[in-house]
């Protein structure tokens, strides 16, 4: 009998794949603090885990029955990958159930900074009919920047064209031919921070990517260039996107994530032309189901089959 571990309130689609796996018991729980998890794990073959739970080295080592990781998700970074290989533990991940809806919100959040939907709300609300203030932009015939050019990237870049805005993209990894192929023109990061309108960032968050946007790059930008962030929170300085709003040089912000989640009282969060959204690019009903079912599949077929789909390595970018 293998024994499998669900945190974070798990879909009960998910937890009723193994139902199909009589040979395995799957156990569910909320978001375990990582000492928790670390009394947990001895009992359990395979744990699967969403953002909030995070498996450190200590954890990870206390998981001495532990053969997979299931990631329900594409980003990993909440999982000490290195450690996980020094045990030999197999991680596996979801790479494209998120797309659609991170996407989706990616356009939603294009769309609320350029015509300033939430300022125009907040006014409205506090009895306020702030029409001349409150002016957008309109995205036709201006110039998207689509930082990272994989799964996500491609889908926003895809809805953009039909906005008729011309869509460049930034990324070492992919090739231009792919990038032709949708329409998009293939440049490097310089280029693309002083010809976009508009910049996106769909990229993981690695060693690589850590601060890819800083101070230097924001004083690259367009003047009064529009910044989405919809991948990691780690990947801007959320210092220089700040300054960059104050001099204007930043003419509107839109953020999913941040460096430290809940963000608290940042300083960000009282500064107009910005949109703000607690990590909800991927949390739509139809990818929490899609995803929760793909990797417990994913983890129960590595457990009695051996067949093994989706394994993250260490690797960058």
């Amino acid at each position: 009998m293998y024994r499998v571990l669900l945190t974070d309130h798990p879909e009960p689609s998910a937890v009723g794949v193994f139902s199909a796996y009589p040979e395995i018991e799957p156990t569910s729980v909320g978001t375990p603090t990582p000492a928790a998890l670390a009394a947990l794990l001895p009992e359990f073959d395979a744990v699967i885990v969403r953002s909030p739970t995070r498996l450190t080295a200590e954890a990870i080592a206390a998981g001495t029955r532990l053969k997979f990781i299931g990631r329900a998700g594409v980003g990993v970074d909440n999982i000490d990958l290195a450690a996980a290989a020094s045990r030999g533990i197999v991680v596996l991940n979801v790479p494209d159930a998120n797309t659609i809806s991170t996407a989706e919100h990616t356009v939603g959040m294009i769309l609320a900074v350029a015509r300033r939907i939430a300022e125009a709300d907040a006014s409205l609300r506090a009895g306020r009919w702030d029409r001349k203030n409150l002016d957008g932009v309109e995205l036709y015939g201006k110039t998207l920047g689509v930082v990272g050019f994989g799964r996500v990237g491609k889908e926003v870049a895809r809805r953009m064209l039909a906005f008729s805005m011309q869509v460049i993209a930034a990324d070492p990894y992919v090739k231009e031919d792919t990038a032709r192929a949708i329409g998009v023109e293939l440049v490097d990061l310089g280029s693309l921070l002083e010809r976009s309108d508009v910049i996106t960032l769909h990229v993981e968050l690695t060693a690589e990517t850590a601060g890819l946007i800083s101070q230097r790059e924001v004083d690259r930008m367009r003047p009064g260039a529009l910044v989405i962030n919809c991948s990691r929170g780690e990947v801007v300085d959320e210092s220089a996107l700040g300054r960059g709003l104050a001099e204007g040089r930043i003419g509107g912000l839109g953020l999913d994530v941040f460096t430290r989640e809940p963000p608290g009282l940042h300083p960000l969060l009282g500064h107009p032309r910005t949109v703000f959204t607690p990590h909800l690019g991927s949390a739509t009903r139809e990818a929490r189901v899609r995803v929760g079912v793909y990797i417990a599949e994913s983890v129960a077929k590595a457990l009695i089959k051996g067949e093994i789909r989706d394994a993250v390595s260490a690797r960058s970018g």
